[in-house]
């Protein structure tokens, strides 16, 4: 008989006040103060998060999902939404930096949001924004009506 994997899944709430997330600005400051706590160097190279919240859009985590060079960084939909799903979240937020500091998004930010929407939905799993950071300033795909 073949040896099988056996997987686990563990979740811990250590935080006993989680933030709320009501507007582009809360989940601005929240994930400027992620990239700080992970000592990523916001105009030197990408690194890609997502800000997990549960039904009442209240903070249960993060997670990086990358790290990138200077022009862009790798976000796999598929670990993404895993994570989402291991955390029991019911929400989640998209956050990369630029490190060229415009707050202008790409086609490719485009494409990308569109496609994290279109899976959340068949998964339940509302993409409620997606912010871009610079060290100056950020944007907001929901604030500019890009989130359908």
């Amino acid at each position: 008989m073949k040896t099988l994997n056996e997987i686990t899944v563990h979740y811990q709430n250590k935080s006993a006040k989680a933030e709320k997330i009501t507007c582009s600005q809360d989940a601005s400051s929240v994930l400027r103060r992620i990239y700080q706590s992970s000592n990523c160097v916001m105009d030197l190279k990408e690194y890609f998060f997502i800000l997990l919240l549960n039904r009442g859009n209240k903070v249960i985590g993060y997670h990086k999902l990358s790290e990138g060079g200077m022009s862009g960084t790798v976000a796999d939909i598929r670990l993404a939404f895993a994570t989402a799903l291991k955390c029991a979240a019911n929400a989640i937020i998209l956050c990369h930096n630029h490190p060229s500091g415009t707050l202008d998004h790409s086609a490719q930010d485009r494409m990308l949001t569109d496609k994290f929407v279109e899976a959340g939905k068949l998964l339940e799993l509302t993409v409620l924004d997606h912010v871009i950071l610079t060290s100056e300033g950020f944007y907001s795909f929901a604030d500019a009506g890009l989130i359908k």
